[in-house]
């Protein structure tokens, strides 16, 4: 939780973990997913305090690593302190490319480059939620934009990028 003290490091074995952080007007923004394989909130390594809540999208299984013993690892092992520096910049990358997306000022335009990051792939139906909270608009926007890219295609499972 935002606040807690970082004992330790998780690596999620099944499942997805997000990290999210409640905005002002209500809403969340997911900052990072994390599924199986991935390290939640790997950056927490160097604070005293966690920045986000995570929160499990579903049943998930984590493995706890002490903060600790991550750090003289990283101190210790050289080959760990370089997989470890290449996941960070991989992580980076990814983070990048989120506030990208999050500064791109309409609805159409943000789907449209989520679409495009994620290989064309859209969500399972229930899970277009998560979809609005990771791109920074209110799940009703999305269902708006989703209804009009519908009727001007005619096809009611449309939700390829815009051309424009």
């Amino acid at each position: 939780h935002i606040g807690d003290r970082v004992r330790a490091i998780y690596l999620v074995k099944e499942g997805w973990v997000h990290l999210i952080r409640h905005q002002n007007d209500g809403t969340v923004l997911i900052l990072q997913k994390s599924g199986p394989g991935s390290v939640v909130a790997e950056a927490s390594v160097y604070s005293e305090t966690y920045h986000c809540d995570a929160v499990a999208s579903g049943p998930a299984q984590l493995r706890s690593f002490a903060k600790a013993d991550i750090l003289l690892r990283l101190h210790d092992d050289r080959d760990f302190a370089d997989a470890w520096a290449k996941h960070l910049a991989h992580e980076l990358q990814k983070a990048r490319l989120h506030a990208e997306i999050l500064s791109i000022k309409t609805v159409a335009r943000r789907l449209d480059a989520w679409i495009v990051s994620h290989d064309g792939d859209t969500p399972r139906k229930g899970d277009w939620k998560m979809v609005a909270n990771e791109i920074g608009i209110s799940p009703e926007a999305l269902y708006r934009e989703m209804a009009k890219r519908q009727r001007q295609s005619g096809n009611r499972s449309s939700t390829s990028p815009r051309t424009e």
